[in-house]
């Protein structure tokens, strides 16, 4: 097979596409962390309860499943590129009118059309850079998507702060009498009219352009990436891999007839699933989502719990460039299962911390100084955990694992299911935290966790310094 070596390739372009397709990252982190702020917001606006809050929350991830399902189709169809500035558009609307609108349907429905954007993100901008990305670096490309996803988190988490700091609450009036948590959508327009711009000045992925039969057009690229000499050697490797009687289409991640199989699909499409699922199931985006939410649970003030999230983001992204040192040296696998280990026992530990604590009159967990301190301490070890493996290594799996033929068509099926899940995540925890406490619902993702790293050791084959054209099922 054809190597591409890291000195043949032109990083300028390869290093600008990845700055541009990750900007996606970036929204798509700071649309999941902005709502952690403005809970309190919603409540006194739209007079919700806890079930209406969850749900208004969680609309956001309605639209994830819808978009990433429908992205990964699309693109196949309109082209990578062309679908990102689709979802950049949606970005842009749906930031502007959760900034402005009066009306809790117009709000939800602009949430769900952000989270379209969302989904269609997080399944193409790591897929569109593992196709442009020479195969003994494309780990550490790839990973840039979640570095950018906790930045844009963290980039969330200190707009709220400011905003509401400055306005003395998240409730608070701030820039034209808009109260502040109202502010901490709008400001997500920025960074989302900087991505739809972006998008026109790099090139669509060759192996897109090559699957469409336009092979003039992926020459061109593929000459810009690597130069005419390999250029020539990779688009006949890729024209190879794709079926010569169909263009790519959903019905591929079906199993041919007389091939293995499970309830009809290709095993490589489940073990995308699982690995999609088990990233939600381990909690993760409950400290996301709800992260100001859970430390005010726990007994720690406001402005304590948006400080917290804080020092979770700037902790993550220390973390996601561990990874980006490690993940072409020591594979994708052996990063699983030290995240799946270190997250069960940090889980566990925070499940000791809550069984220890107290409940107030309200019937709130209150927790001592010291079991507070062991509770933060150990968030952020499972953040680190979460960050150093499951965290950008499940996308950099989603985004190389699948055959060219297939991989548009089995991030759809994949990214619907790990939204599916992020939604379920999201909308059951206000409601296991009121009826079951904190520990019981920690105790579930701990358990997950642990589920996980077996599943890891079973099914996950190892695909560092492959190339794309190497990926079988």
């Amino acid at each position: 097979m054809l190597e591409i070596q890291r000195e043949g390739a032109n990083m300028v372009l390869i290093s600008a596409i990845v700055a541009v397709a990750t900007i996606g990252g970036l929204l798509f982190g700071y649309d999941s962390g902005a709502v952690n702020g403005t809970q309190p917001g919603l409540k006194l606006a739209f007079g919700l309860s806890e079930g209406g809050l969850g749900f208004t929350v969680g609309s956001l991830l309605i639209g994830c499943f819808i978009g990433a399902f429908f992205a990964g189709t699309l693109a196949d169809q309109m082209g990578r590129r062309n679908v990102m500035r689709i979802a950049a558009v949606l970005f842009l609307i749906g930031a502007l009118i959760q900034g402005i609108t009066p009306d809790h349907t117009f709000f939800v429905m602009a949430r769900i059309a952000g989270g379209m954007a969302v989904g269609a993100a997080s399944v193409l901008s790591p897929a569109y850079i593992a196709e442009v990305a020479p195969a003994n670096i494309r780990g550490r490309m790839t990973t840039v998507q979640q570095i950018m996803i906790i930045t844009g988190l963290t980039l969330a988490f200190l707009v709220n702060y400011a905003l509401a700091a400055a306005a003395g609450d998240s409730t608070g009036a701030f820039w034209g009498g808009i109260q502040a948590w109202r502010w901490m959508y709008l400001m997500q327009a920025v960074p989302a009219a900087i991505f739809l711009a972006a998008l026109f000045f790099i090139p669509e992925s060759p192996r897109y352009l090559i699957g469409k039969g336009r092979h003039d057009e992926a020459l061109t690229v593929l000459q810009r990436l690597f130069g005419p000499t390999e250029a020539t050697a990779k688009l006949a490797e890729i024209r190879a891999s794709f079926s010569e009687d169909h263009k790519p289409r959903l019905a591929d991640v079906l199993a041919p007839a007389g091939t293995k199989s499970f309830l009809g699909m290709r095993p490589i499409v489940w073990v995308g699933i699982m690995l999609a699922v088990f990233q939600q199931l381990v909690g993760i985006n409950v400290i996301f989502y709800y992260g100001a939410t859970l430390w005010q649970l726990a007994g720690f003030t406001e402005s304590d719990s948006l400080l917290i999230n804080i020092v979770s983001g700037a902790v993550s992204i220390a973390a996601c460039f561990v990874t980006i040192a490690v993940i072409d040296k020591v594979g994708r696998k052996p990063l699983l299962l030290i995240g799946s280990a270190g997250m069960a026992v940090s889980l566990f530990v925070m499940v000791f911390v809550f069984n220890q604590g107290g409940l107030d009159a309200a019937g709130n967990l209150v927790l001592s100084a010291s079991l507070g301190t062991v509770a933060v301490v150990a968030a952020n070890l499972y953040v680190i955990f979460f960050n150093v493996s499951w965290g950008p290594v499940m996308w950099v799996m989603l985004a190389e694992m699948f055959p060219n033929q297939i991989r548009g068509s089995a991030l759809a099926v994949a990214g619907f299911f790990q939204w599916f899940a992020n939604y379920l995540i999201a909308q059951s925890f206000p409601l296991m935290a009121a009826g079951i406490g904190l520990a019981a619902s920690y105790s579930f993702y701990a358990v997950c966790a642990v589920i996980s790293f077996f599943l890891v050791q079973r099914f996950i084959v190892e695909t560092k310094g492959k190339e794309l054209e190497e990926m079988v099922g």
